[in-house]
């Protein structure tokens, strides 16, 4: 078998006006994400961890922000389009452990609902993808509420 991991990271601002999207669900907050799409942080950076495993470029090659295609596009279809592109290389999804850093809302109780939410996606057990958050412990631009990053790292195979 062909085992292969990546990598991804993605980071957007945080500001009034925006609806919260992350992980394929939506947060009731004050502020949501600032981006080309719905920016969810999370299913972005495991786009990329996917595609960085499988030596298919990032998130920005295949869905470029310059694209109106993909203006305000739910992340939930770029996800099932990224799973599909690493299929036709003949990959599959061993597992994913993620984490977002923001500084609120709280997490954990949305954690369950994620991971159902990109299985579905992905058309895996929930059980394969992990989902931790974090703070950034009051410093930086996440730390003050700027913004919100997601981390993730995707095992693959042939």
């Amino acid at each position: 078998m062909d085992f292969r991991v990546g990598f991804g990271f993605d980071t957007h601002e945080l500001v009034e006006g925006r609806e919260l999207w992350l992980g394929g669900i939506k947060i009731e907050h004050n502020k949501g994400a600032l981006g080309h799409s719905d920016a969810d942080v999370l299913i972005h950076a495991i786009c990329d961890a996917l595609l960085g495993a499988a030596n298919l470029r990032d998130i920005g090659f295949h869905f470029s922000n310059t694209d109106a295609r993909w203006k305000s596009i739910d992340s939930k279809i770029l996800l099932k389009e990224t799973n599909s592109i690493i299929q036709n290389k003949g990959f599959k999804i061993t597992n994913i452990d993620a984490t977002l850093c923001l500084e609120e809302p709280k997490i954990n109780p949305h954690i369950e609902k994620m991971q159902d939410s990109l299985a579905d996606c992905l058309k895996i057990e929930s059980d394969r993808i992990s989902i931790k958050a974090t703070t950034n412990e009051h410093m930086g631009y996440v730390g003050r509420k700027e913004g919100v990053n997601a981390y993730a790292v995707a095992l693959i195979y042939k």
